[in-house]
């Protein structure tokens, strides 16, 4: 006698189980030992599951569709060893590692790569790449300011909730801090005319206005935007590592003892320090070059450059080549004045 589909159990599939088995599959995507899991979660509901990985995936690679088939390899696997639905799968990729290559593999890449450029294809990828779209800056999260305004407004809400319920519950009388502070609101409220009241109000305002602020702006202003190469893909660049950058390549400027670059969202100051050299023409060089690495970081929106150029103290001025030629004139006529006449 066979027993009802409804008596004989359910099997249910853990949530660690579901991490397990995603973070495997994470490493199966690519080559043996490409992919790299550094962290991964899932959560279950019924027969549907949704799982999210954090990567380090190899470079040089094509980052979207190298993401794009851990993914998918990450939802297929999960949901065919599990028996669940697996709608969406989450990919983050975290880092990214250089890979190791042979000398065969390496050659091999410059050889593709000469014929390629040959026939020029590196012209078409190039002008793909300048014709990115411009994208704006990343939208914070902020995490940590909303999570501190909903334990403190928690805390307080909770607080008085439980006053009133021990109050109109249980009949006990009310706390007497709740009771001195409506005494003192009462007293004291903005109509009142006192300052401690107006003070309250005017504090409660400003933080109305700081988190409306908080809610309409991107945030992250230490990141700039880059032109991405194709719709869909975002990219963005730390201010700390242009500024550095930037810096290296002005300290290779002939002349340049010193630099000090900063790096705002819309401007670029850049200060150098000339030991030696023409300051003009050092001024030039040290402008050209950090307007040529501003463009090479591919940002999408230019930055104003500002270049000031000053000399060290043990600097001194060239001497021009009118006193130079005097110079040599003169040391020729007294060394042919000590020869003994023919």
């Amino acid at each position: 006698m066979s027993t009802p589909a409804a008596d004989r159990g359910s099997t249910t599939v853990a949530e660690r189980a579901v991490r397990r088995i995603a973070e495997r599959a994470a490493t199966e995507a690519l080559a043996p030992g490409e992919v790299q899991v550094q962290r991964g979660s899932a959560a279950v509901r019924g027969r549907r599951a949704r799982v999210d990985v954090a990567v380090t995936l190899p470079y040089p690679a094509v980052l979207d569709e190298a993401g794009e088939r851990v993914r998918s390899h990450v939802a297929d696997r999960t949901a065919g060893l599990t028996g669940l639905a697996v709608p969406s799968a989450r990919v983050r990729v975290r880092e990214l590692r250089v890979r190791e290559r042979s000398e065969g593999a390496v050659a091999r890449a410059s050889k593709e790569a000469s014929q390629e450029a040959s026939e020029g294809t590196a012209q078409e990828v190039a002008q793909e790449l300048s014709g990115g779209g411009r994208a704006g800056r990343p939208w914070s999260p902020r995490r940590v300011p909303v999570a501190v305004l909903a334990f403190l407004c928690a805390a307080v809400c909770g607080l008085f909730l439980y006053d009133v319920v021990s109050v109109h519950a249980a009949g006990r009388s009310p706390a007497r801090w709740r009771a001195r502070l409506m005494e003192w609101l009462t007293a004291h409220g903005p109509d009142s005319g006192a300052w401690p009241g107006a003070a309250i109000a005017a504090a409660v305002f400003l933080l109305g206005v700081v988190l409306l602020v908080m809610a309409v702006t991107p945030g992250r202003r230490r990141l700039l935007p880059m032109a991405g190469p194709a719709a869909g893909v975002r990219a963005v660049i730390d201010r700390r590592a242009v500024a550095c950058l930037v810096r290296d390549a002005v300290a290779e400027v002939p002349g340049v003892t010193r630099a000090r670059v900063r790096v705002g969202r819309r401007k670029a100051r850049v200060r150098a320090g000339l030991g030696f050299g023409s300051l003009e023409p050092a001024r030039r060089a040290v402008a050209e070059t950090a307007q040529e690495t501003l463009a090479a970081c591919g940002l999408a929106r230019p930055l104003r450059l500002k270049v000031r150029v000053r000399t060290e103290p043990a600097w001194r001025a060239p001497a021009s080549s009118a006193v130079k030629s005097a110079s040599v004139a003169a040391g020729s006529t007294w060394r042919s004045a000590d020869e003994p006449a023919p």
